[in-house]
């Protein structure tokens, strides 16, 4: 009877560790906690380097990430690999409904073709990319966020999971020294990238006219605008303007926005990473939105 016990403990045990755990990556996958350095213990190959894909080709990794990749219609997936406990986790039903290859792999062989850093959770879905999108199907949307040139695949993923956050109709950013779609920048929008068009233009002075012409007024964050954002926010239609982490908004970028404006903070710290100053810009033009429509 005692060992009966025994054998009932040590299986709760494991229950309890496992419900434990998906409410720790859940977490981590929703940016609320951040995510470990990689175990001093990992073996790690100073020679790796990514494999080359194909142009029509994207990997996706992390349970949240390829869940939410596998959850939108417009995902084409090529190829699923996983362990056999991040299949129980994922819980997609029967892998032969699903209308591509499913591969039962091991973390080590995840690791090879992702990367010693990666922090897949035994998955990876081979995908194409998200279909290309045009501004002109944005003009029904009062709020975008346009990026000039922020090259960072982790500031992106976080700005455009607050854009979802405040609901705004799309991330608009240049083709060149932009991130491109990646498993990097998709792990780090935590989902996001699927639910938010992520549209990159070869000309951001020609898009902001294009944008002008659908009516959104076009506002440049700058830490030394003239006037607080607040005040600047004008129509029914706002195209925010974010430039890169280190050089901001590009002489050519300032000259063609409608208005440009700061952030007015109080304190001793006048500029903020990126990331912080999109999502603070956001509610406050969100607000604005609101008043507008009250």
């Amino acid at each position: 009877m005692a060992k009966d016990t025994k054998i009932d403990k040590t299986a709760r045990d494991t229950h309890y560790a496992t419900l434990r755990r998906q409410v720790r990556d859940g977490k981590r996958e929703r940016g609320e906690i951040p995510t470990p350095e990689p175990r001093k213990g990992r073996q790690r190959d100073p020679d790796w380097t990514p494999p080359q894909l194909a142009p029509d080709q994207v990997r996706l990794y992390g349970l949240h990430t390829v869940r939410a990749a596998l959850d939108n219609p417009e995902r084409k997936p090529i190829k699923l690999s996983l362990t056999q406990n991040a299949l129980v986790r994922l819980e997609i039903g029967p892998v032969d409904t699903l209308g591509f290859p499913v591969e039962i792999v091991t973390p080590q062989e995840l690791d090879k073709q992702l990367g010693p850093d990666a922090i897949h959770q035994g998955v990876m879905l081979e995908t194409r990319p998200l279909p290309v999108r045009r501004l002109e199907a944005l003009k029904d949307s009062p709020l975008l966020l346009v990026l000039d040139q922020v090259t960072d695949p982790h500031n992106v993923g976080a700005i455009m999971r607050t854009a979802v956050a405040f609901g705004a109709g799309a991330v608009i950013t240049t083709m060149r020294h932009s991130p491109t779609e990646s498993g990097v920048l998709a792990k780090s929008a935590s989902g996001a990238l699927e639910l938010i068009p992520y549209i990159q233009i070869t000309n951001l002075s020609d898009a902001l006219g294009e944008l002008h012409k659908l009516g959104f007024f076009s506002v440049g964050l700058d830490s030394e605008g003239p006037a607080p954002l607040e005040g600047t926010l004008s129509g029914d239609k706002v195209a925010l303007v974010l430039g890169s982490e280190g050089k901001g908004l590009r002489q050519k970028t300032r000259e063609t926005v409608n208005a440009l404006a700061r952030l007015d903070m109080p304190g001793a710290i006048k500029s903020l990473n990126v990331s912080n100053a999109a999502a603070i810009a956001l509610y406050a033009t969100r607000q604005h939105l609101l008043k507008r429509t009250a």
